[in-house]
């Protein structure tokens, strides 16, 4: 027997927009990084359409925390039920559902329940997974809300597009390069800081000043994944500018058997009240994924080909 005590929390949120249309947006865990401000990465591990298993990465009371988490669908009633196969301290156990009610064609609620039990049901313990669990819960459900009315337009807001460069030389100094982001400033011309925090191995807590090509200089902060097993870093900013409602990525190298491949990914949820006060009076969803293309483009390709000066140097200096 244990002094643990089940700790229910509920949260719900109307929208003007389709049922079908919100269940679309908690169904794929891939998507949340972008429609979920505190989810930071989701590595799917299995899906078959009904269960789905992947682990996460999320930010929570200030930190950056990683759960197992399974998911049963049912999307002829519109429902999710999760729980976490390895939670995360100090939860012992935590789990929920997801449900979304039909209120009229165009009308629709989404509620979100939680469960979870502490260790010992310390106060303190429990405190710091009820603040969680209600900061994240409203963040989750404001963000989806504001998704979810945009329905019609959302696919034209969403931008997804990837960079690369062939390099001769190890796929290991490719990746040191684009892991001491740290070093940046003064190497790639674009960073002016980089302040790196990495409290947890891996974890990586960025806040960097950028200039673009035109002379605009902003701060963005990020959480940084990085797996240098598999050589690749995955990122989310958690502070983006102003165009930007959410931006994720992913640095990754690619050996074969004549070279390597430098790959620089991103996603982009655009901003859309943010078009006009950044672009000009008249401009609109399709000029503002030009030009979040062609800067973040720009900006990835110029980082990808000094990662590949600085590996085929090495090579030509050994």
């Amino acid at each position: 027997m244990t002094d643990e005590r089940v700790h229910r929390r509920t949260y719900a949120v109307d929208m003007a927009a389709p049922a079908d249309v919100v269940y679309g947006l908690i169904a794929d865990t891939t998507q949340w990084p972008l429609f979920v401000p505190p989810s930071i990465h989701v590595e799917r591990l299995d899906f078959d359409g009904i269960c789905d298993r992947f682990q996460m990465w999320v930010t929570a009371n200030g930190t950056v925390k990683s759960w197992l988490s399974h998911r049963t669908l049912d999307p002829r009633a519109r429902r999710i039920d999760f729980h976490h196969e390895v939670p995360a301290a100090p939860a012992a156990s935590l789990g929920g559902s997801w449900t979304v009610q039909a209120l009229g064609a165009d009308r629709s609620r989404l509620t979100l329940d939680h469960d979870f039990t502490v260790a010992g049901d310390r106060p303190e313990d429990v405190q710091w997974v009820e603040q969680a669990t209600d900061t994240n819960s409203r963040a989750e459900l404001a963000r989806l809300k504001e998704c979810a009315e945009r329905w019609t337009r959302l696919e034209s807001l969403l931008l997804s597009f990837e960079e690369s460069v062939r390099v001769k030389g190890p796929a290991e100094l490719v990746y040191d390069f684009l892991y001491g982001i740290g070093d940046w400033p003064g190497r790639v011309p674009h960073v002016l800081r980089a302040d790196v925090a990495e409290e947890q191995t891996g974890v990586q807590i960025v806040r960097m000043d950028t200039v673009s090509a035109a002379g605009t200089a902003q701060t963005t902060e990020a959480v940084r994944l990085c797996f240098p097993h598999a050589l690749r870093i995955v990122h989310k900013q958690t502070a983006t500018p102003v165009l930007l409602e959410a931006h994720t990525g992913e640095w990754s190298v690619i050996p074969d058997e004549t070279g390597v491949t430098a790959v620089a990914q991103h996603n982009v949820l655009l901003r859309e009240e943010a078009i006009e006060p950044v672009l000009g009076r008249g401009t609109g969803i399709a000029e503002a994924r030009t030009h979040v293309r062609e800067l973040l483009g720009a900006q990835s390709s110029t980082v990808l080909n000094l990662a590949k000066q600085r590996a085929e140097s090495a090579i030509r200096t050994l």
